[in-house]
């Protein structure tokens, strides 16, 4: 609440620009009013937060002598250019230059996040090949999640670039131009290998659930031989279990032993006719 209302009565940055930066919802922007640049980006949640692996906002707003930059999460990329600000490993001459140092870290972890999910599949991709596919479902499942997550982050970062670009290109400085171009070519490149990750996550799905449609038939083959078998059988002991008078083989002391082989070569006869038909088919 302190930060808000140091925001809201900071008189440098122009009403448009504090009201974008204190917006209650989370819509990701690139917007340029007068010297200002302002945006909302994603960023990867630092691992000790307590939804790790989720992605969070960056607020930032900058010109050419002042940056005001905010989030309501510990974000990976900035804790790591903060602690090489105060280690002494990074400097930088511009708020510009910062901002750029956030963002491509941002999209190095994102990077770093499509890499594990292509090791992830190619796990899931030699155990679906070698037939160890049956515990693999969920595995693909929160991959595919993961990946459809960051996926659309980078389509969005790229838009947004692009609209930078289309926009604003005249009214921005060079060195600001050049930012935004080095960081559109990274986001679309990694929007790239993401679209060739949910292929890939779509074809082992499709596979996943070919084997498993082939183990269900299966199955229901094997249910179905088992009741072409037992129904002769039920009614053949249906027709001898009846009640009534003038049923054959009463009298006869190996009446069951015969009506039972009558049964079995039924349910014989029956079961050669349905594997045929199986293998035809």
């Amino acid at each position: 609440m302190r930060a808000r209302h140091e925001i809201a009565t900071e008189p440098a940055p122009p009403p448009p620009v504090r009201e974008a930066f204190l917006s209650a919802g989370h819509g990701c922007h690139i917007d340029l009013e007068g010297d200002w640049l302002h945006g909302d980006l994603p960023d990867l949640r630092h691992d000790y937060s307590a939804e790790a692996r989720g992605l969070g906002h960056f607020r930032f707003a900058f010109n050419g002598t002042m940056l005001v930059g905010g989030r309501k999460q510990p974000l990976r990329s900035v804790d790591t250019i903060r602690k090489a600000i105060d280690n002494g490993s990074r400097k930088f001459r511009s708020p510009a230059e910062l901002i750029e140092a956030v963002m491509s870290q941002s999209l190095d972890g994102m990077a770093t996040e499509l890499g594990g999910l292509g090791d992830t599949l190619d796990g899931i991709e030699d155990r679906i090949v070698c037939d160890a596919w049956h515990n693999e479902r969920q595995a693909l499942v929160d991959a595919r999640r993961h990946l459809v997550v960051i996926h659309r982050q980078m389509a969005t970062l790229t838009s947004l670039f692009r609209h930078l670009d289309h926009s604003h290109r005249n009214d921005l400085p060079d060195a600001i131009n050049d930012m935004a171009a080095r960081l559109s070519y990274r986001a679309h490149t990694l929007h790239h290998d993401g679209e060739q990750l949910q292929a890939r996550a779509q074809l082992l799905q499709d596979e996943l659930m070919a084997k498993l449609t082939t183990q269900s038939n299966q199955l229901l083959y094997m249910l179905s031989v088992m009741i072409a078998m037992l129904l002769p059988m039920t009614i053949i002991s249906g027709l001898f279990g009846m009640n009534v008078g003038g049923l054959p083989l009463v009298d006869t002391p190996v009446g069951f032993w015969v009506a039972s082989a009558i049964s079995l070569v039924v349910a014989a006869v029956v079961y050669l006719f349905v594997r045929r038909l199986g293998r035809g088919m």
